[in-house]
């Protein structure tokens, strides 16, 4: 007879702390009787036995199920009050002032495969702070650069683009916005300049960052609305000829915006339309301390900007606690196609050095534009938001007026502890007689003001910023003082 034993651990969890002891325990009999014809009898017996060795009531465990958060996209965005003052004396005796609210929200759709999508609304929203609305009384009482055009309040669809991410590759495409150094978002008052493109970058090759874009359309930022007409001044200071094609939110052409509805080739059309901006990039970081960046935007039919930037920090060999900063930037612009802008021949050169201690920071940088034959006479055109100046003030961008030698000195100091951080600048531009804004006047303007701005702890994603600026000669014989309560919240 053959016996076989089995021992089946069972565990259960008592409610006290007792160690739970259990066991089943069977036992299986076979007998064999081999005595009758091979007749065969099985006998099957199972005892179950079972021995506790714990107390109190005994709890079988129940299953942990961890839950998994499902992810249904960000909300994301900007929520901006401005208010602005400006008072004019010399040649120009007014005060006026805006107060507008507005910002941005948008949606970001969860990744899937390596795509996202987002979507986002801007608009902006002024108050009637004075006896009558802004669209009656217009400038001479409310600062036309918190609206859109002839002082609209107005709200659209700013982003929407598609997104995706491979390996070390991105693209993107759709309403977007950009900041490059001759096309951006120049975000200076309450909505910035947003662009229709297609961008792809890729950072295959170590410590290198390879951009290549096309960018169709543009509509411009409510900074655009404070020049007014449009003039060879907005030109150079980072709005076209045809900007008002795209202010309220309307995307315009990008020849269009440049050069709006002019023949100034003398070809006989005012149709400027173009493929709009072809731009490439390749920025370097692989040497310690040392940064390279070079640009090259082809707009169709009006020019070739060649953009380059070198900015390189080391310790000072007095003290490691002083940092210092050189930098270095170029811009050359040539016509090419058929030439919409005339002939093209404009450079620009900057060099700005630092150094920063602790909290305290501060440079100063120089700038040269020559002069030509050519369109604005050799001054730098640059009709989309582009505003990489080392030397540009506030409010006023002469530097690149033809013939203008221009100087800056800026400091700013960080308090980490509060939160808060203010910088103070002076700027100077010696303006020859070859620029195309009062043309035939050499003249010395300047520029001074003050920028200081809080992280209120209290509340995460709020800014309260006060700036201002107070630009002298910026015409011949036109002042201004100038004051900005910004508070923005991000989340």
């Amino acid at each position: 007879m053959l016996q076989i034993r089995f021992f089946i651990p069972t565990i259960f969890v008592n409610n006290h702390n007792a160690m739970p002891m259990l066991f089943s325990s069977f036992i299986i009999k076979l007998s064999f009787n081999m005595e009758e014809t091979m007749k065969k009898t099985i006998l099957l017996s199972v005892i179950a036995s079972t021995m506790v060795m714990a107390g109190g009531n005994i709890t079988p465990v129940e299953p942990v199920v961890a839950e998994v958060e499902k992810d249904w996209g960000e909300i994301f965005g900007q929520s901006r009050t401005f208010y602005i003052d400006r008072t004019y004396s010399g040649s120009l005796v007014n005060n006026r002032n805006s107060l507008a609210t507005g910002g941005y929200i948008g949606y970001k759709s969860p990744d899937f495969n390596g795509f996202t999508a987002v979507v986002a609304a801007y608009g902006t929203y002024g108050f009637d702070i004075h006896s009558e609305d802004a669209d009656v009384i217009g400038s001479a009482s409310y600062d036309p650069s918190l609206y859109g055009d002839a002082f609209d309040n107005y709200a659209f669809i700013g982003q929407a683009y598609v997104n995706y991410a491979f390996g070390n590759t991105n693209i993107q495409a759709g309403r977007v916005r950009l900041d490059t150094p001759m096309a951006g978002a120049d975000d200076a008052r309450m909505l910035p300049n947003l662009f229709e493109a297609a961008v792809l970058s890729n950072k295959d090759v170590e410590n290198t960052t390879l951009i290549a874009a096309h960018v169709f359309r543009e509509t411009t930022g409510t900074f655009s609305n404070v020049y007014g007409a449009p003039s060879a001044l907005s030109l150079q200071s980072g709005y076209g000829l045809g900007y008002k094609e795209g202010t309220s939110g309307s995307f315009a052409n990008m020849g269009t915006i440049a050069l709006g509805y002019n023949d100034i080739n003398g070809d006989g059309s005012i149709d400027n339309e173009t493929a709009g901006v072809t731009a490439f990039a390749a920025i370097y970081t692989g040497i310690e301390g040392l940064k390279l960046q070079a640009w090259d935007y082809i707009a169709w039919d009006i020019l070739n900007a060649v953009y380059l930037q070198a900015d390189y920090g080391w310790n000072c060999l007095l003290s490691d606690s002083v940092k210092m900063k050189a930098s270095a930037q170029y811009i050359n612009e040539t016509d090419i196609g058929d030439a919409f802008a005339a002939s093209v021949d404009s450079n620009y050169f900057a060099a700005k050095l630092g150094a920063s201690f602790g909290g305290l920071s501060g440079y100063a940088a120089y700038s040269v534009t020559s002069d030509s034959d050519a369109a604005m006479n050799g001054g730098i055109i640059t009709p989309w938001g582009g505003m990489p100046a080392f030397t540009q003030g506030m409010v006023t961008r002469h530097m690149f007026f033809a013939d203008t030698d221009t100087w800056k000195a800026a400091a700013t100091y960080k308090f980490a502890d509060l939160g808060l951080k203010a910088t103070a600048y002076y700027v100077e531009f010696d303006i020859g007689q070859a620029n195309t804004y009062k043309p035939g006047q050499a003249w010395t303007a300047s520029e001074s003001g003050f920028d200081i701005q809080y992280d209120v702890a209290a509340v995460k994603g709020l800014n309260l910023r006060l700036r201002a600026n107070y630009p002298r000669d910026f015409a011949p014989g036109l002042d201004w003082d100038e004051y900005r309560l910004i508070a923005n919240y991000n989340f």
